[in-house]
């Protein structure tokens, strides 16, 4: 659909139709059918979110600027998870369940309205309807010469590169992986680490919803720095890249080591710090693997390419939760069986960690495939 219709309307629709997905709930009347349908109609409207605001985001800004906007955005989720918990909590305590839908439904339509007003196309964006599905001018490949792009003679003239090129190039699996491995232990965090603090630290709920708050905020805290020196090592290089994936690859490897000493320290105070530490880098991952997918994909393709991309990763989002619950469950004590999961969660980081590290060269594909750096805008401030 981001070929056909511009992503200023889609996030607009997405967000009226998850906004209109939590407001029957307010009611006294709706049951579990109501809100088994109205869960249904906000994973439909939620789901593509995530990819089509990147590819909205990089219709504003060239190849070497990306990095530090969608850390921005990815921190977005961060500061909604710290703010949306305690703000809810209150709203429960005060109107009842039913009313938390409703905030978030009321929150949504709020936001609709400003986007309404103020959310527009980058001028980098590429062209939707009958023109995005159009051959490119003879001889090009978006608007490189035929003569100069290795991937000339095997493309595609109606979507510019194979698709079966870019999904199967080391940095797509890669990013695929590294970043499936870093939403797993996002997900095993959010779903299962209160219970592990409560049943087997003995935090209580409070201590316990403190340490998750800070989490989030850590998180964020890591994206936003990530971004700013990663745009400021792109601007600098010479000839101006991307970075490769080496350095997500290595803290995914750190995140790996610091989810082992989080599982098997006996020092009660040594696990916080990893928790707000070196666990929390683990989601540069899904910055480096959404800006590195967009430098080897044409832009007229971004948007399903950054789609695939989530397709796979957000599976970490659906299986951490069943996988860490069932080791849990199968293990002999609560203690022994939360051990065992992160250690697992810490397995599938290093793997993902090392094989990011190897293959996970944006650069090098994007040349491979003749896909152009996308400049930055005119009047843009350039490193020399």
């Amino acid at each position: 659909m981001t070929r056909r219709v511009r992503t200023s309307v889609l996030l607009l629709m997405m967000a009226v139709l998850w906004s209109a997905a939590q407001l029957p709930m307010v009611w006294a009347a709706t049951g579990f059918g109501t809100l088994v349908a109205t869960r249904v109609l906000l994973g439909a409207a939620e789901g593509p979110a995530a990819p089509v605001a990147v590819h909205h985001l990089h219709g504003w800004f060239g190849q070497r600027e990306r990095t530090l906007p969608t850390a921005v955005l990815m921190a977005g989720a961060a500061a909604g998870v710290a703010v949306a918990a305690p703000v809810l909590s209150a709203v429960i305590s005060v109107g009842g369940w039913r009313w938390a839908f409703g905030a978030v439904g009321l929150t949504g339509l709020v936001w609709a309205v400003l986007w309404r007003r103020y959310g527009a196309e980058g001028p980098l964006a590429p062209p939707v309807g009958a023109t995005a599905g159009g051959a490119p001018e003879a001889g090009t490949v978006t608007g490189v010469p035929a003569a100069s792009t290795p991937a000339a003679r095997d493309r595609e003239p109606d979507t510019g590169v194979p698709l079966r090129r870019i999904l199967l190039s080391g940095t797509f699996l890669t990013a695929s992986v590294g970043s499936f491995a870093a939403y797993w232990l996002m997900s095993s965090k959010l779903t299962w680490l209160p219970d592990y603090l409560e049943t087997v630290l003995g935090w209580d709920a409070h201590r316990t919803g403190l340490a998750v708050g800070a989490a989030a905020v850590a998180n964020g805290a890591v994206l936003l720095v990530h971004g700013l020196l990663a745009r400021r090592a792109a601007r600098r290089a010479r000839p101006p890249r991307l970075p490769d994936g080496s350095g997500a690859g290595l803290l995914l490897l750190l995140s790996a080591a610091s989810v082992t000493v989080f599982a098997t320290a006996d020092a009660g105070w040594l696990r916080l710090p990893m928790m707000l530490g070196p666990m929390a880098p683990a989601l540069v991952m899904m910055t480096v693997g959404q800006t590195a997918c967009a430098r080897i994909t044409p832009p007229a393709q971004r948007g399903f390419v950054l789609g695939a991309l989530v397709c796979v990763f957000a599976l970490g989002g659906v299986l951490a939760p069943l996988v860490l619950g069932a080791v849990v469950d199968a293990a002999p004590t609560a203690a022994a069986g939360y051990r065992d999961g992160w250690l697992l969660t810490a397995a599938l980081l290093a793997v993902a960690g090392a094989l990011a590290t190897l293959f996970l060269r944006p650069e090098r594909d994007a040349r491979r495939m003749g896909v152009p750096e996308t400049p930055s805008l005119p009047g843009a401030p350039v490193a020399h």
